[in-house]
């Protein structure tokens, strides 16, 4: 499904002209990868930020310093955050930022399969919050698939 997804969203993209970045957190660059595997997506993928280090979420992405200090880096408006930031400094239409804790264990009092994820385009910020359920590797395809719907929603 995630693949058909991608290939929708990036047809999509390419038919209005926009293009999308990434600011990811737990997926590790995961929503791009798969986004870059479909043929011709260069036309609409800008590129993407790893952030997996909380100091890079500020440094490279733009988030305050002061919210992940105050929250903790899995936060919905740190993913909007995120998002905004993708969108910015790679020069995109439409930007996705992901941040949640994909396990085995919580972090900062957050349990394991919370994401959030913040979607910046024209006229649009927001945010969606997932509680996904498995192993590491099922959070993060539920995290893509997650972000794919968000921005689907919006590209409709």
């Amino acid at each position: 499904m995630t693949a058909t997804t991608a290939e929708t969203l990036i047809t999509h993209l390419i038919e209005r002209g926009e293009t999308v970045a990434t600011a990811e957190s737990l997926t590790a660059g995961l929503v791009c990868a798969t986004l870059t595997e479909v043929p011709g997506s260069s036309a609409a993928v800008r590129g993407g930020l790893i952030v997996y280090a909380t100091d890079l979420k500020a440094s490279l992405a733009g988030v305050d310093e002061d919210l992940l200090a105050a929250h903790g880096a899995v936060h919905p408006e740190v993913a909007a955050q995120l998002a905004a930031g993708a969108r910015d400094r790679c020069g995109a239409t439409w930007g996705l930022g992901l941040t949640g804790v994909a396990g085995p264990a919580g972090q900062d009092g957050v349990a394991p399969g919370t994401v959030h994820v913040g979607l910046a385009g024209p006229g649009v910020l927001t945010v969606r919050t997932l509680g996904l359920s498995g192993d590491r590797a099922s959070v993060r395809a539920g995290a893509v698939r997650g972000a794919f719907a968000l921005l689907r929603e919006h590209l409709a």
